[in-house]
């Protein structure tokens, strides 16, 4: 039986580092195979999509504490990158650095405040966040454009369109394995560890000696970090910025229902749902027009999640499988068994 379960299991790991290897040959080939523009352009939306889900999930997942304000360093990374480019005529990768750290220094101090509040309330917040940093960007008109937003210089003039969606799709990807890294690490670590018994019992982990306001704060920066630099390099990329797009809450929404589609709880979870998603919402644009239509139909796709996928596809396959997967012997059943052959042959 051991056999047979280390058999088992190295088939297991051979089966996910096969489909790893395939995915990442996919993502690598996927502008070459992309047959137009346009879902090369969308192709670049869902890797960076990718990458803000997997973000939010560094406080979301292991925490369980759900902000739909991420928003807001998403649109404060894209400004950031956006007026150092503008103003003060920086170089973009610096710019797009200097404005991720700056945003993550702003969340340490918004997460201390933040943390401190539980469930709906820090919801409330999370959204109350968005709210003020969108009317702070459009009333600072002499700064930042106000309502008509922000023109970015293109930083790669000698390429066409399609080759800026070639060179941007490979930057996202990058900064995407990071993400994925950053959070394999995490879950390893034993940061990770306290972050998980914050999600599960908070009360418990702190009465056992985990710092949880500071890890809290930690994993709420570290997320923040990553979404700013999403929103950096959509700054460079798209080089136009809609303070209300870019501080929408749709976005923070669709981290949310991203990460609760494929699984919180799961390393691809948020890529997963990213993947679908992300695509489902530019055919609700394209088919239904820039329209409320489009966002209700978002909308009804998170209460579906919620109602009936609330752990996300990842756990509801891995249990699918488990149910269908013939049950092991035990150790006393395999030695009869083996005994009664001896016999039959011995016969």
């Amino acid at each position: 039986m051991r056999n047979g379960s280390k058999a088992g299991s190295k088939g297991g790991s051979g089966a996910k580092a096969g489909l790893f290897a395939l995915g990442a040959l996919l993502a690598l080939a996927y502008p070459w195979l992309a047959p137009n523009t346009y879902l090369l352009y969308a192709g670049v939306l869902t890797v960076m999509y990718a990458v803000m889900a997997t973000s939010w999930n560094l406080l979301g997942g292991f925490t369980g504490y759900v902000s739909l304000g991420h928003s807001a360093f998403f649109g404060l990374g894209a400004y950031g990158t956006g007026l150092l480019i503008t103003r003060a005529e920086w170089n973009w990768v610096l710019a797009l650095f200097a404005s991720a750290v700056v945003v993550a220094l702003f969340a340490v101090l918004v997460g201390i405040a933040a943390v401190r509040v539980r469930g709906a309330s820090f919801v409330i917040v999370s959204i109350a966040l968005v709210s003020m940093m969108n009317l702070l960007v459009q009333g600072w008109r002499s700064l930042t454009g106000g309502s008509t937003g922000l023109r970015v210089p293109a930083q790669f003039r000698e390429l066409n369109r399609g080759e800026t969606h070639l060179v941007f799709f490979y930057l996202f990807l990058l900064l995407l394995v990071v993400v994925l890294l950053t959070w394999w690490f995490v879950g390893r670590s034993r940061f990770g560890s306290g972050l998980r018994a914050i999600r599960e019992d908070e009360d418990k982990a702190e009465s056992l000696g985990v710092p949880t306001v500071a890890f809290k704060v930690v994993a709420y920066a570290l997320s923040a970090l990553f979404v700013a630099l999403a929103g950096g390099l959509y700054a460079v990329w798209f080089r136009s910025l809609d303070p209300i797009f870019v501080f929408s809450i749709l976005i923070g929404s669709y981290m949310v229902l991203m990460s609760l589609l494929g699984g919180v709880r799961h390393l691809f979870g948020p890529l997963l749902g990213a993947l679908i998603v992300a695509p489902a919402g530019e055919y609700f644009l394209v088919a239904l027009g820039e329209s409320q239509i489009h966002l209700t139909a978002t909308g009804l796709l998170l209460v579906l999640v919620v109602l009936f996928m609330p752990e996300g596809i990842i756990p509801a396959a891995a249990r699918l499988l488990r149910l269908r997967r013939p049950p092991e012997a035990s150790i006393r059943e395999e030695t009869a068994a083996q005994r009664a052959e001896m016999q039959e042959a011995a016969r």
